[in-house]
């Protein structure tokens, strides 16, 4: 079974949609874990834009890659959601198969009024939708029909 890490800035946005929407896309045939690097709280964007389309993350703590780290948590891909500088913050785990980077933009710095960074995370979790998909058809279990 594959073990999968989403790992981001302050486990707030990036990497806490990236796990739900690949718990939903293929959970039934991995486990699937998100942290930060520094944690933070947990965007209020992040939790509208996924209610928007049915799933529920507003109860979900932030977690610290580090102690994930500790705890001796093995995966078989951790996938950094960040920037390129950041991503190399995070740690080594022994024993995944593979690293992955995804750079994507950090909600946290988008500008203008309520709506309109609603577009902007909107078109994140869409973006992210679109890459948890195509990671899904090379790794993941197709469930029988």
């Amino acid at each position: 079974m594959n073990r999968v890490l989403f790992v981001c800035i302050h486990n707030s946005a990036r990497s806490q949609i990236s796990e739900a929407l690949l718990k939903r896309a293929c959970g039934h045939s991995i486990h699937v874990e998100s942290a930060g690097i520094t944690p933070g709280t947990l965007n209020p964007l992040a939790v509208e834009v996924l209610k928007e389309i049915g799933i529920d993350i507003s109860g979900k703590a932030t977690r610290d890659v580090f102690e994930v780290y500790k705890s001796g948590a093995r995966f078989t891909h951790v996938i950094t959601v960040c920037d390129e500088a950041s991503a190399e913050r995070c740690p080594v785990f022994p024993g995944a198969l593979n690293h992955i980077h995804w750079s994507l933009p950090d909600p946290s710095q988008f500008e203008g009024s309520h709506d309109e960074r609603l577009v902007r995370i909107r078109e994140l979790r869409n973006e992210i939708e679109r890459r948890v998909h195509a990671w899904c058809e090379t790794n993941c279990e197709v469930e029988p029909a």
